[in-house]
């Protein structure tokens, strides 16, 4: 075989080479003219393996620099920047969401069975903190090459989807939760216990991790080559992935926003103090008075009965009164509650949503503007900022729940400024002052 200067395979000095060799003396006892042929044969075999592996090379080449270049290099400045505002972005979603399983774990007020989903949501936030983000944060420095390898990258993904998958839901039960709590305030705070509970939180978890079994029980299969970890791209996986993991929680958290969002329109209409006589109607009554009395003193004889109907009438009147006093304050208090809830919850869902909607219609839509022979065509720019966006979320949750509870506010100042002494009757102070606080509202209403 002979190679030219190019390094491709040259036929006919090959086959001039070989007829040399056979004009050779001596040579005709060595090979025999037969063979010659079957040489040139697998001489030219072996050119055109060549050509076809460089053809392929070629074109493998130019596949990559379609798909778009999955590797970025960072300068020093660019490291440290970015590296800052993720590890910043980590630590804090780390802080804030331990903060909220110490308190409920360690101060008795809020050990209570409606915070359980509040817990929960923590934990899956805290797991995103620990499990996720400080891979995708070297990953992202280095370039955005995938450097633990493939079994690992199996691990990482089915975590990373359960732990996003299960935050999203916990937050879908808990709109749920707060819907019933207003619209049933009688019955279902009864069946609030801590084992109904605990089986939403199963549930949900349960449901969560259903989503990242079927890449490893070979369903759909991850996309891993050493160099990119990316979620399975199979059209039926991503529908259903993405549909379980978020169109269906966030339609039925609109949904209940909605409906709260309306009760609280509807009680806002009817709180009105009813009941106590008006003007007209005291009028009438004093002058009916003023005539009885009248009448009486120009008969000028008492009677009994007279006088026990009058004092009946007045024991009615401050029954009545004091009826109505407690009824204004629990309607205050049901109100307040309502309202409370609509705020909350619209400032869940809307953070909810701008954060991780971008993401999820990113992943919709790619599988079917890829090819299948380039799965990680998006930038990669586009898709890890998108990605951090999501995980921001996981930042906002304990503080948004914090800005709207004061009794996590106290314990979270307590926490901070290490006052761990006394928080349960610290709160329990708040909470009866809070409570003399509405008395004198009520008082100053009516």
């Amino acid at each position: 075989m002979v190679v030219d200067a190019n390094g491709t395979f040259n036929h006919s000095n090959t086959r001039s080479y070989a007829i040399e060799r056979a004009e050779e003396p001596g040579a005709t006892n060595m090979i025999s003219e037969a063979l010659v042929p079957h040489l040139l044969k697998i001489v030219q075999e072996a050119a055109e393996a060549v050509s076809a592996t460089s053809q392929s090379s070629t074109l493998l080449m130019e596949n990559g620099t379609r798909c778009g270049e999955q590797i970025r290099n960072y300068d020093k400045v660019e490291k440290v920047f970015i590296g800052a505002i993720l590890t910043t972005l980590t630590l804090f979603t780390i802080c804030g969401n331990l903060l909220v399983v110490i308190s409920v774990c360690f101060v008795k007020k809020l050990r209570q069975p409606s915070n359980y989903l509040i817990v929960s949501l923590a934990v899956a936030d805290l797991s995103i903190a620990l499990a996720v983000m400080p891979f995708v944060s070297i990953t992202d420095l280095i370039g955005g090459q995938w450097v633990f390898g493939q079994v690992f990258c199996n691990v990482f993904i089915a975590m990373d989807v359960m732990c996003c998958t299960a935050s999203i839901m916990t937050l879908c039960v808990i709109s749920i939760d707060r819907y019933l709590g207003i619209t049933k305030p009688l019955t279902y705070p009864m069946r609030q216990n801590g084992c109904c509970m605990a089986k939403m939180v199963l549930s949900v978890w349960l449901l969560s991790a259903s989503i990242t079994l079927p890449p490893l029980f070979g369903w759909a299969q991850n996309v891993n080559d050493n160099k990119v970890c990316l979620i399975s791209q199979d059209f039926g996986y991503t529908i259903y992935s993405t549909s379980v993991a978020f169109y269906i929680p966030v339609s039925v958290m609109l949904i209940m926003y909605y409906r709260i969002y309306r009760a609280a329109k509807l009680s806002a209409a009817k709180h009105t103090i009813t009941g106590f006589p008006r003007v007209g109607e005291e009028e009438a009554r004093g002058e009916e008075e003023e005539a009885m009395e009248e009448q009486e003193e120009e008969e000028e004889s008492v009677d009994c009965v007279s006088a026990a109907l009058r004092l009946h009438r007045e024991v009615e009147e401050c029954t009545r009164f004091s009826r109505l006093m407690r009824s204004n304050r629990r309607n205050m208090s049901i109100f307040k509650r309502e309202q409370k809830a609509a705020a909350t919850l619209g400032i869940v869902v809307g953070a909810f949503s701008v954060c991780w909607m971008p993401f999820f219609l990113l992943s919709t839509a790619r599988p079917f503007i890829c090819r299948a022979d380039c799965p990680s065509c998006v930038p990669l720019w586009v898709e890890r900022t998108l990605l951090w966006l999501g995980y921001a979320n996981s930042l906002l949750n304990p503080f948004i729940y914090a800005f709207f509870n004061r009794d996590l506010r106290t314990t979270y100042s307590n926490l901070l400024r290490c006052r761990y002494r006394n928080i349960n009757r610290k709160l329990s102070a708040d909470g009866m002052h809070q409570a003399l606080k509405l008395v004198e509202k009520t008082h100053s209403v009516i």
